[in-house]
């Protein structure tokens, strides 16, 4: 913006560094010079002449480039071009920068930032506004020729920075303007301030809004410093392109020439100096007929056109707000010439009178503190685009249903008297529809699934409001749904599915007691929260995970385990290939082959691994099925499978060699499964289904074996069973779980997925666990290394006692 500072910082950078350059020149105030008769030829002229050391002949702007790039292409330059405010300017005197020798610096200092886009510039600079501390020495040194504010003057300069907003050019004006007056002279000046602002300060900012290309950019730019600071881009967007101004477009270049800015949250922020600058430029207008304005904001200003009547069709705009125990009333005739008004925002205001003489032009209708019971039959409205009436006393929105084409936003939110949603059948083109905060809001009316172009419905706290109709779930176009805080809400239904573009799914502080896993085939969704659970689109509750486990068997009865454990990141890994039917509750997802739980706590993840290995043994086996299977079966029944992570085909072989021939002489489970006096594994040895280790500190590891010996019948082989691996870190509280329903095969990619959940110094345990006629009698695994490298710590089975000592046992497994 005008008066940050870009030409100072310009200068102290030239006088820094001028001295390296043997061929250098500075070009001050371009954008004026150009406005004068044949001024990109003398700027040329003078770029040649600071370089070359000689005059320079130019005729014509074309034979100035032409020249500038034969003589100057070679050299090593430092050039500032300040105040640049055409691209034409650029590329008058520096062309399209290729032609710039290497080693050379150039400078340029714009007030449009769009002016950098297609120039291979290597870095822009945006100018902010100085700091509280800064902004009072520099206020300091113009006013009082020293560093700090005299004593007597601290809280009166503290009050100067703050109306200059951090700006350098009002700080240093007003410190000018203020030097060797008293208190009572600086009292005064504040006071002018407020309604007469520095002339010099509004001339340099007004620049920037002379420069707009057309008058839909001036007018977008008056709107949002009278009516739509703090307000969303997106809603003003939607709200000034219904006034035919293009603010799609219209906005950016605003921005880019830092006249509007978009801060948190996506809402829209603007200098206050900037701010006052665009409302002096309407008082200009008709500084002492406030009614011919084309925009009203000033209280004072406002009651005095409504009370008097002086309104005219100039009026495009008028706000008006007191505060909510104030009860002021004005006659709705005053605003009968005001034929022009597209934009009207009330707050706590009665009118009374017929609202048919409210202008037919109205885009923006936001009156907060809508007084009465319904909206009045004759109120115009059939051009709004949006209706905002938040804190109302509304009842019914309107006796009658409405037939309102061109609205796209209601907001009815905390309007604590409403007790049912209007009529949607005739709003054929409404995109949002917030009814945050109905306390008695107890019925959606059916014709809410007519809403064919719906994209927000927000109906959080809204606490006397049941299930919804099943209407909703017709609404395709719908992206976000927001139910949190509705605490009579139980059941979703499975006709979710149908919400084909839903993509943002909240439903805290709800009690659904059913989930409905159709939410998983929803290929568009992002983001869900849902009973205390969060997460992202692949992301999914511990539910679901059971569903995904067991596809077959409805898990909603394990939904109750899971409600101790607060939060979970669950990822998913999908892999879309051809080994066969995917489950039908996951859609289109392709094959799953894992899933990542990342846990708050060691107490939620032992939690939840008790629970996910309970739930396979309730699933798949029976205490007395194990023990009597077990019994009938002998020693000579033992059988290995040998699962490899990774590509190391070699090692593999080896360990499959050694278990094979072990086997053969050996029925004991023991004997056959090789030590870690191999060069090329560690080896972990676990009874039962699960194995434990401490990921080595000086060992790189290239892969992993599992092996698991078991009982089975000579009938079943684990070739054909359904395999589930599930590898817990303790140390990162997280869960990575695998199934294959025939045989597990990993591969380089899976392998960096494990290994990238692994750490020196990690706890693990692995359980596998395969499906109905086996019992695992031991588990092995082997981390496979790089030869050559230090076996490290866990080499040595003293060592290793040592580790298992240090990490205590986990009743989970």
């Amino acid at each position: 913006m005008g008066g940050s500072g870009k030409t100072t910082t310009a200068k102290a950078i030239y006088n820094q560094i001028h001295r390296s350059f043997m061929d250098k020149s500075f070009i001050e105030d371009i954008r004026e010079a150009c406005k004068r008769d044949r001024g990109q030829i003398r700027l040329q002229k003078q770029l040649l002449s600071d370089v070359l050391k000689t005059k320079v002949e130019i005729h014509s702007i074309g034979r100035g480039t032409t020249v500038i790039e034969n003589r100057l292409s070679k050299k090593r330059l430092l050039i500032v071009l300040d105040d640049v405010n055409k691209s034409g300017q650029l590329k008058a005197l520096c062309g399209n920068l290729q032609w710039i020798g290497e080693g050379s610096v150039i400078i340029i200092t714009t007030r449009d930032k769009h002016l950098f886009t297609g120039l291979k510039v290597d870095y822009v600079h945006e100018m902010k506004e100085m700091h509280a501390n800064e902004s009072l020495e520099l206020l300091s040194w113009h006013a009082f020729r020293e560093a700090k504010p005299k004593e007597d003057f601290n809280e009166l300069a503290r009050n100067v920075v703050a109306y200059c907003g951090g700006l350098p050019l009002a700080l240093e004006d007003l410190g000018l303007y203020l030097t060797n007056r008293t208190t009572n002279e600086w009292r005064s000046a504040l006071s002018k301030l407020e309604t007469t602002p520095n002339p010099h300060v509004q001339e340099i900012l007004k620049i920037s809004f002379d420069g707009l290309n057309d008058e839909k950019e001036k007018d977008i730019f008056l709107d949002v410093c009278c009516f739509f600071i703090g307000k969303d881009i997106a809603y003003v967007t939607e709200i000034l392109n219904g006034c035919g101004l293009h603010s799609d477009c219209g906005i950016p270049v605003l921005i880019d020439r830092s006249l509007i800015k978009v801060e948190k949250n996506n809402k829209l922020g603007m200098h206050n100096l900037v701010q006052e600058m665009g409302k002096e430029i309407i008082r200009q207008s008709s500084r002492k007929k406030p009614g011919k304005r084309s925009r009203l904001w000033f209280n004072v200003e406002v009651v005095d056109v409504l009370t008097k009547n002086t309104g005219t069709e100039v009026v495009e705009g008028l706000a008006l707000k007191f505060h909510v125990n104030s009860r002021n009333c004005f006659k709705t005739c005053a605003f009968e010439k005001m034929q022009r008004l597209r934009l009207l925002q009330l707050e706590n205001i009665q009118l009374a009178g017929d609202y048919g003489y409210l202008s037919k032009e109205l885009r923006w209708m936001c009156w907060q503190g809508f007084p009465s019971k319904y909206i009045p039959k004759n109120f115009n409205m059939e051009n709004v685009i949006a209706i905002d009436l938040k804190r109302s006393n509304l009842r019914l929105v309107w006796k009658e249903p409405q037939d309102l084409a061109s609205l796209k936003i209601l907001n009815l939110s905390h309007s604590k008297y409403l007790t049912e949603t209007p009529d949607f059948s005739k709003l054929r083109n409404l995109e949002k529809l917030i009814l945050k905060d109905c306390p008695r809001l107890c019925k959606v009316h059916k014709s809410i699934g007519d809403l064919r172009n719906l994209i927000l419905l927000n109906l959080k706290d809204c606490t006397s409001l049941g299930n919804l109709p099943r209407s909703v779930y017709k609404l395709k176009s719908v992206k976000t749904l927001i139910l949190s805080g509705c605490s009579k809400i139980d059941k979703l239904e499975e006709d979710i599915v149908q919400m084909e573009s839903l993509t943002t799914l909240i439903a805290k502080n709800v009690v659904v007691k059913e989930v409905p896993f159709s939410i998983v085939t929803l290929k568009s969704i992002e983001y869900i929260s849902l009973c205390e659970y969060e997460g992202l689109s692949h992301n999914v509750f511990p539910s679901i995970i059971l569903s995904w486990m067991s596809p077959t068997i409805n898990p909603l009865s394990y939904i109750h385990p899971f409600c101790c454990i607060s939060s979970f990141l669950v990822s998913m890994h999908i892999q879309n290939n051809a080994f066969g039917d995917v489950a039908p509750m996951l859609g289109g997802l392709g094959i799953l082959r894992s899933v990542l739980v990342q846990c708050d706590t060691e107490l939620q993840l032992l939690k939840l691994v008790r629970t996910i290995v309970d739930y396979i043994y309730d699933v798949y086996f029976t205490d007395l099925e194990i023990t009597s299977y077990a019994s009938r079966i002998s020693k000579h029944s033992l059988s290995s499978w040998l699962i490899g992570i990774g590509s190391y085909q070699e090692v593999f072989q080896i360990l499959s060699k050694s278990i094979h021939e072990g086997l053969a002489i050996n029925d004991s489970c023991d004997a056959f499964l090789p030590g870690d006096n191999d060069p090329h594994w560690l080896v972990r040895m676990g009874e039962g289904n699960s194995v434990y280790f401490t990921v080595p500190e000086n060992c790189r590891m290239k892969g992993m074996a599992l092996c698991v010996v078991y009982l089975t019948n000579p009938k079943n082989t684990a070739a054909e069973c359904l395999i589930y691996v599930l590898m817990v870190n303790y140390t990162k509280c997280s869960i990575k779980i695998y199934k294959q329903d025939t045989v597990i095969s990993f591969n380089d990619v899976d392998w960096q997925g494990i290994i990238s959940h692994l750490e020196p110094g990690d706890k693990v345990k692995i359980f596998v666990t395969f499906g109905h006629g086996f019992v695992v009698k031991k588990t092995a695994v082997y981390l496979i290394r790089t030869l050559g490298e230090p076996s490290g710590p866990l080499t040595s089975s003293k060592r290793t006692l040592k580790c298992w000592s240090h990490y205590p046992h986990h009743s989970c497994s």
